[in-house]
């Protein structure tokens, strides 16, 4: 990754010794970072995944703002402990305040800094990766998801993430063509040894929206994905388990909300993401079950082959998800809200009067949130702890 490089620095002659020290600091902290820090001006300064101003010294402040309109928002001001870099960053800060203009000063150790930049970096690379997504509906939402339905214009208008609809007509003419690609996914499920008229069903499903996903170049697709059941009589199951592993993001019931979630947590954790059901909350120990018939297929250490719960047919997947810590997410549809808290995965369930993958949750946020301002019904589980992360997207939307 590239971050491209405002450097501002006075006409006098501190500005040589400032030089001195700060162009061997940005080499460090490229080297320590990993990322490539490139000086660059203002009529390129656009063209880099994430941007920092670095003031180099004092006196630059009338430099800074002369060239300001010229420079990507957030403004985030570098500044070296030499040289009155950070008093005039300050100052620059101060200014931003006082036209209401987003901005941080980056100061501190070279550890506090190194870190400080990668997390940024992480979360302006899920915004220029979600800057254009494209994602389509497959029908609509299912019927009970009343509160789950995305305006496409608002979507577009607001985050410029498309959203268009594919008719469940043209899914079930692909499906009637009995293809698919074979993969090492298909693969593997094949290798389980279950019913193999079941499978293959299945699979032609996931050649069906695969060939869906390629026509219309999407980045993401829903599916309400129960009309299945009474058509074609088996699931969506595997072929959404297939898609979020191929990098692909795919949701269950038509659920548009579910989908964006999946991809702001896909993207900013660079992991699988298991969309479930909230189903069951002890308050008394802040402990929540989630679960649901399929997840990445490439997501759990281990995984069985059996029905889909809601109807008893077809197939769907019990996953086993590596036990520690998870990250719960969910927000709306035009990100306007959102839900993060770090938990702790407890312990992988089978009780049979749920979902096939299921798991035992140890909330750090209280529980209550699902009873009383739940952004719906479905939430997003992800391996590892990026609540923090979740939180500085939002904070730079």
């Amino acid at each position: 990754m590239k971050i491209g490089v405002y450097y501002v620095v006075s006409a006098t002659a501190a500005a040589e010794i400032a030089n001195d020290g700060n162009f061997p600091w940005l080499k460090k902290l490229s080297e320590e970072t990993g990322f490539e820090f490139e000086v660059t001006d203002v009529d390129h300064i656009n063209d880099y995944d994430m941007v920092v101003d670095f003031i180099g010294g004092g006196g630059t402040e009338g430099i800074f703002k002369r060239d300001m309109d010229k420079l990507p928002q957030p403004y985030f001001l570098l500044t070296t402990g030499a040289n009155n870099s950070l008093a005039a960053s300050m100052e620059i800060l101060s200014y931003l305040r006082q036209n209401d203009l987003p901005g941080e000063i980056i100061h501190g150790s070279d550890d506090f800094v190194v870190s400080r930049i990668k997390q940024l970096a992480q979360v302006f690379k899920a915004k220029k990766r979600l800057d254009g997504f494209k994602v389509a509906r497959v029908g609509e939402p299912s019927d009970w998801l009343i509160s789950s339905n995305v305006d496409a214009k608002q979507s577009k208008e607001y985050n410029n993430i498309e959203i268009i609809d594919v008719t469940m007509e043209e899914f079930f003419e692909e499906i009637a063509k009995k293809q698919y690609v074979e993969n090492e996914y298909t693969k593997l499920i094949k290798s389980k040894g279950y019913d193999e008229h079941e499978i293959e069903e299945a699979l032609c499903i996931y050649g069906a929206l695969r060939r869906i996903v390629d026509k219309y170049e999407l980045n993401g697709v829903t599916v309400r994905c129960f009309d299945l059941l009474d058509t074609v009589h088996s699931t969506g199951c595997a072929a959404l388990a297939i898609l979020n592993a191929e990098g692909i993001y795919a949701s269950c019931e038509g659920d548009v909300p579910a989908l964006l979630s999946m991809a702001v947590i896909g993207e900013l954790s660079e992991k699988p993401v298991f969309m479930a059901n909230p189903s069951r909350i002890d308050t008394d120990n802040n402990e929540i079950i989630f679960a649901h018939c399929t997840l990445p297929i490439n997501m759990p250490s281990s995984f069985e082959i059996m029905t889909h719960f809601e109807s008893q047919l077809g197939v769907a997947f019990r996953g086993k998800l590596k036990e520690g810590p998870v990250t719960v997410f969910k927000c709306d549809g035009l990100l306007n809200e959102f839900f993060v808290s770090k938990a702790e995965l407890l312990e992988n369930l089978s009780l049979f009067n749920l979902c096939r993958t299921q798991i035992r949750l140890k909330m750090d946020r209280p529980v209550s949130y699902f009873l009383t301002e739940s952004i719906g019904n479905h939430h997003l589980i992800v391996e590892g702890d990026y609540a923090k992360l979740v939180e500085e997207f939002f904070k730079w939307l």
